[in-house]
């Protein structure tokens, strides 16, 4: 397939407007001429979480079977039709919902968008396709099986959300994935593609008027939304604890987390700066300097805030010797500790604000880039203006905000761990 040249539209991202069809399907848009390019991203609500508690891993397969035929045109006949007109579909699955991706020359926006309503509303799940996707889908768990950065994952949710649908595995287990039937992916694709329950951007040279015609081809044609399993909120669980996961490899991959700050929740920007400082921000950040640069100890370790639906954790990497395992845990939650009891200083709270404030558009700097990020912040509720306003809420943030996070997130000091390999010394 033949790829499309994406580049940043000179309209700013911040100017995205909501725009309703006449069929009532509803998106934010960005209009830009730069390129006759169109990018769009979308969402529904409800990912694995909705899979049968027994059978892990439908929406995942369920995302890969849309464009595997649709309507009259099986898997092969429409890849051609993608492939002849150069046109970018994709989807994907995750804990809290089912989404995907389209981009297109203008030119080819019918052809485009026919293809995404047939892929969303008539996906074929030819048998054939469902055992190529399965049989894929399986060589790739069982490679895994050896990967010990998988496999320190897997554990670390199991443990972490045990009894929760966040213990499932998204992509399933070798076991479960070989019972997904025909009917498990139809009623899945019942449950979830609704036009109730999606959010959609799109960004590109097209006006709203003819884009309205567009969404109500591609998205207007979906049922209403249905009911959804509730997902109810979760904790961080086994926090205190340490697992191992036995694994001969010379080096361990551990994996580690504490309770997490919600992107929705008011003290998400406060954590946010506070998870920079202490490892999101890659060369600067204390866990790098403490760990790779005075004691050699690993090569990259970090941190990140994840925000589930239901759910949120501060969420950790690192990899090392067998041999330092105990060492180079004991000066991550040593750096932790002086964190929250010290605090950062008033300068290197400023250069956190200052890289996060400055490096933020480089996230913008295609129209796919905007799109998803545009879709997301439309999922999690913040508001069409969330874009323009979030400099002004990092620059806003206080030492005394940065106190009280750390608070939250690093309470008693508390992490659940998982370290997959043969460490010595636990």
């Amino acid at each position: 397939m033949n790829a499309i040249t994406d580049i940043r539209p000179a309209t700013s991202p911040t100017t995205a407007k909501a725009l309703t069809s006449p069929g009532g399907v509803e998106a934010w848009h960005v209009e830009s001429d730069v390129v006759p390019l169109i990018a769009v991203a979308f969402t529904f609500e409800g990912g694995s979480t909705q899979d049968p508690a027994d059978k892990p891993g439908v929406a995942q397969m369920l995302a890969r079977l849309l464009d595997e035929g649709a309507g009259e045109y099986n898997s092969d006949a429409f890849q051609e039709r993608l492939a002849a007109r150069a046109i970018e579909l994709s989807f994907n699955a995750g804990n809290d919902a089912i989404g995907g991706s389209l981009k297109t020359l203008v030119k080819h926006a019918d052809e485009a968008f026919e293809l995404l309503r047939l892929a969303l509303a008539e996906p074929r799940f030819d048998q054939d396709a469902i055992e190529r996707v399965r049989a894929q889908t399986i060589a790739g768990l069982r490679y895994q099986q050896n990967d010990p950065g998988v496999m320190a994952t897997r554990c670390f949710f199991e443990e972490g959300f045990a009894g929760h649908a966040y213990a499932r595995p998204t992509s399933g287990t070798i076991e479960s994935v070989a019972t997904i039937t025909r009917d498990d992916l139809v009623a899945m694709h019942r449950a979830l593609i609704a036009r109730g329950r999606v959010k959609i951007a799109v960004v590109g040279a097209i006006d709203a008027e003819r884009l309205s015609v567009l969404l109500d081809k591609a998205f207007g044609i979906l049922p209403e939304a249905g009911s959804l399993k509730p997902v109810e909120p979760v904790l961080l669980q086994n926090l205190g604890t340490r697992h191992v996961v036995d694994l001969d490899v010379p080096q361990s991959v551990i994996r580690f987390g504490m309770p997490g700050i919600s992107w929705r929740d008011p003290g998400f920007i406060p954590a946010y700066v506070l998870n920079h400082i202490l490892g999101g921000g890659a060369f600067t950040s204390r866990l790098f300097q403490e760990v790779r640069e005075k004691r050699g100890l690993a090569y990259s370790v970090g941190t990140s805030l994840v925000s589930y639906r239901a759910a949120a954790v501060t969420w950790g990497y690192t990899a090392t010797k067998n041999e330092r395992v105990v060492e180079a845990l004991d000066v991550i939650a040593g750096e932790m500790m002086r964190l929250k009891v010290e605090g950062p200083s008033a300068d290197e709270l400023q250069k956190a604000k200052d890289y996060l404030i400055g490096s933020y558009a480089l996230g913008f700097d295609t129209s796919t880039k905007i799109a998803h990020t545009l879709v997301q912040i439309a999922f999690e509720g913040l508001g069409i203006d969330y874009i323009a306003r979030r400099n002004d809420l990092v620059a806003a943030v206080t030492l005394d905000d940065i106190g009280y996070a750390a608070e939250r997130i690093f309470a008693d000091g508390k992490m659940l761990t998982v370290i997959a390999g043969r460490p010595t010394g636990l």
